[in-house]
């Protein structure tokens, strides 16, 4: 935990943003794999997290704003969890490491919020069933007719979206280990080796430095299937390798890396083409990093850039600036340049996409092929930290459905691009604190020109 200082003044400064009322939070659960007792690893809710600090489950917290205190609701081991899990810090020890002096039996919540009334209260959206079961059993409500504050939404999403010192410090802790870890995932990689040799290499790395990966890794030769978690292909000479991972510190901070990387010593002319197209395109978006501008606009042109390579390759054609007017290069690229980071690899995605990477001025595109998979479009703030992550995808089922409905065929030069179907795809990503007068780089770097790639595979280990 941060020291409890760090804690107490988030919520206060949370309260100052309410008049009246009470801010309930709930902690997430263990959730079976197959039977109660075998559980998934647990993870602690992250507004939780940010403002309690507590990682022990079945938790709930209440930030009451008229007595200008915090109550922490759950319950001190039994003898019998003590017997099956050990002797562990209290939870009156961990509430007083939070600076919370007041605990009550989490059975008790039901009667507190009777006690105040269900419109006093303030709730986040749950994501976990256990959480939704929950909170229609404590305001008396159908889990689809639940109501989250939209104030409180709006006020969290504003502070978690700022990130303090001691944030900044454990975050390129995360970014410092996943940059090793990538470096030893490009140096292992070689001929007749297979994806899961791979990302096991890099979790062993990572919880040899007591951490963890912050989300499944993607880590395959098929990098054009945009979220593949599917690691049992072996790679040979010639394919390519996307690695796409990162890591959580112990206080729950992301880091989230993307390199592509041949399996041979070199990539092919074509590879090494379409790569320095995509660095092109990441240099254009990060130099274009600093507060006072919209992320949607240096996504787009960080497309544009990406057409205009992929036009003198002869993938595509026409002037570039109509083709991402169009949308056109969207069947090279279909997601979102970046996202924000912290202490949720998608930063605060379970409070809503609008909220947290939108605003009212400028409403999320929803409809829109490309832009509706853009998860931040709104200006930056000095404070924010995020991903830039351009990429070139060449997906064989879009490509062949975009023809037959003779989409774009005005910016994409169809024969050309289907005898490159097999290419699969490359992305190159970093993270970046968003300050002033331009950004940081957080953490150490990782390599990314082609050369040094070249560097580290030259210096291959077993």
């Amino acid at each position: 935990m941060f020291k409890k200082e760090i804690y107490t003044s988030r919520r206060h400064e949370l309260i100052s943003k309410f008049s009246s009322g009470k801010l309930l939070f709930l902690g997430n659960i263990e959730n079976p794999i197959n039977f109660e007792h075998n559980t998934y690893p647990f993870r602690q809710d992250s507004s939780f997290l940010y403002y309690i600090g507590i990682k022990s489950p079945r938790l709930a917290a209440v930030l009451d704003i008229d007595n200008g205190e915090t109550l922490l609701f759950g319950d001190e081991m039994t003898i019998d969890d003590i017997v099956w899990m050990g002797q562990q810090q209290t939870l009156s020890e961990k509430a007083a490491l939070s600076g919370i002096n007041k605990l009550l039996p989490f059975e008790q919540l039901v009667d507190y919020i009777e006690k105040y009334g269900q419109h006093t209260f303030h709730y986040l959206p749950p994501y976990q069933s256990h959480n939704k079961l929950l909170l229609g059993k404590l305001f008396n409500c159908p889990i689809d007719q639940l109501q989250p504050s939209v104030a409180l939404i709006q006020a969290v999403a504003a502070q978690r979206s700022i990130k303090s010192t001691a944030e900044i410090i454990e975050l390129e802790k995360a970014v410092d280990v996943a940059v090793d870890m990538h470096r030893l995932a490009i140096r292992m990689t070689k001929p007749g080796c297979y994806e899961y040799q791979i990302s096991n290499a890099m979790q062993h790395f990572a919880q040899d430095q007591g951490m963890t990966f912050s989300y499944p890794p993607i880590v395959t030769k098929r990098g054009e299937i945009l979220h593949n978690h599917m690691q049992f292909h072996q790679v040979h000479e010639g394919d390519l390798v996307l690695n796409d991972s990162g890591v959580e510190t112990s206080l729950g901070y992301a880091s989230d890396l993307t390199r592509t990387f041949p399996v041979g010593k070199r990539f092919t002319t074509l590879q090494e083409e379409i790569y320095q197209v995509v660095l092109h395109a990441f240099k254009s978006a990060e130099k274009l990093l600093t507060a006072g501008i919209r992320f949607k606009d240096i996504h787009l042109k960080a497309c544009e850039a990406l057409v205009d390579g992929l036009t003198q390759i002869g993938f595509m054609k026409g002037n570039p600036q109509d083709a991402v007017a169009n949308h056109a290069h969207s069947l090279f690229f279909q997601c979102g340049l970046g996202h924000l980071l912290g202490l949720d690899v998608h930063d605060m995605e379970d409070l809503g996409e609008q909220y947290v990477g939108y605003s009212k001025s400028e409403p999320k595109d929803t409809k829109t092929f490309g832009l509706k998979s853009l998860r931040l479009g709104k200006e930056l703030e000095a404070g924010n930290v995020l991903t830039v992550e351009p990429g070139i995808y060449l997906i064989p089922e879009l490509t062949q459905l975009w023809e037959q409905q003779n989409v774009h065929r005005d910016f994409v030069n169809y024969d050309f691009l289907k005898k490159h179907l097999d290419f699969g795809g490359i992305r190159i990503e970093d993270n970046y604190l968003i300050e002033e007068n331009g950004y940081r780089r957080l953490g150490k770097y990782l390599e990314r020109e082609v050369e040094e790639i070249y560097r580290l595979k030259d210096n291959a280990i077993d």
